[in-house]
């Protein structure tokens, strides 16, 4: 089992960077992760559809969490890791 504790602090400023963007989507493949909330496929197809036709960037993997509580598994990390160059996460509602 894992146990998070959200009484955590915030981490320090600056601590976190975030990853470089890409200069053009052109060719990238794109991992998408639906939380399974509600509209949160239709969200994710919808916008890589758009990428697609746009940026001429392509889904290659979409994984399913069980629930929005819960991660993905590390065997669909390894996946999107190899797999894809961008990963969205959808969230639904």
């Amino acid at each position: 089992m894992k146990l998070f504790d959200p009484t955590s602090g915030p981490a320090p400023r600056g601590s976190l960077k975030p990853a470089a963007r890409p200069p053009s989507l052109a060719g990238l493949r794109l991992g998408l992760v639906d939380n399974t909330k509600f509209n949160s496929d239709t969200l994710l197809r919808k916008l890589a559809e758009r990428l697609g036709r746009r940026h001429g960037a392509t889904v290659t993997l979409t994984s399913r969490k069980r629930s929005p509580s819960h991660e993905i598994d590390e065997a669909a990390v390894k996946a999107l890791r190899s797999q894809a160059d961008l990963v969205i996460s959808g969230i639904g509602d």
